[in-house]
């Protein structure tokens, strides 16, 4: 593991998760969102794994996987951050009752009690300073169909004989 990034580039799964959280059992683990870590208190109140169907906005089918696990952000009893063997715990004792599939997209719901719930997505767990770290940023609505036509215009556009590389080599 490296230095922590700051930035979460990308959703990780609960596979990704758990397969990250393997390399230091032991170190606390530290949830940041909106800029600040959890408190050493934190509970992981709720795993939840559904499975979706639904419509987009262009009346396209969509299905997917996803796990939720609710974060209660508080300070108890002068606890340090759990570690990270123990979190994984959990989520393999949930396991044992309901269905979780490794490569499930991952959200977190995170409150302190007081403030509403908010959605969060993960970045990769990185190892720093004796804890591993996990960025949380804010889970946006989005547009399925536009998401997918900027995946695609980006593929084309990086490869070999995409508009920007018409008079390379490899294309003729």
């Amino acid at each position: 593991m490296t230095a922590i990034d700051k930035t979460v580039s990308s959703d990780i799964t609960l596979g990704q998760l758990l397969d990250g959280l393997a390399a230091a059992p032991k170190a606390p683990l530290v949830f940041v969102y909106d800029g600040r870590p959890v408190k050493a208190g934190y509970h992981v109140t709720e795993v939840k794994a559904g499975a979706f169907s639904a419509l987009d906005c262009g009346a396209n089918p969509e299905t997917w996987s996803e796990m939720f696990v609710q974060l209660w952000d508080i300070d108890e009893g002068g606890r340090g951050h759990m570690p990270a063997g123990k979190f994984s715990a959990i989520i393999r004792k949930v396991s044992d009752h309901v269905r979780l599939d490794p490569a499930a997209k991952l959200t977190f719901e995170v409150s302190d009690g007081s403030r509403a719930m908010a959605l969060y997505y993960a970045s990769s767990p990185r190892l720093a300073e004796g804890r591993i770290e996990v960025i949380l940023a804010a889970r946006p609505a989005s547009c399925k169909p536009r998401d997918r036509w900027l995946t695609e215009k980006s593929a084309a556009a990086n490869s070999c004989c995409g508009p920007a590389m018409i008079s390379s080599k490899c294309c003729a």
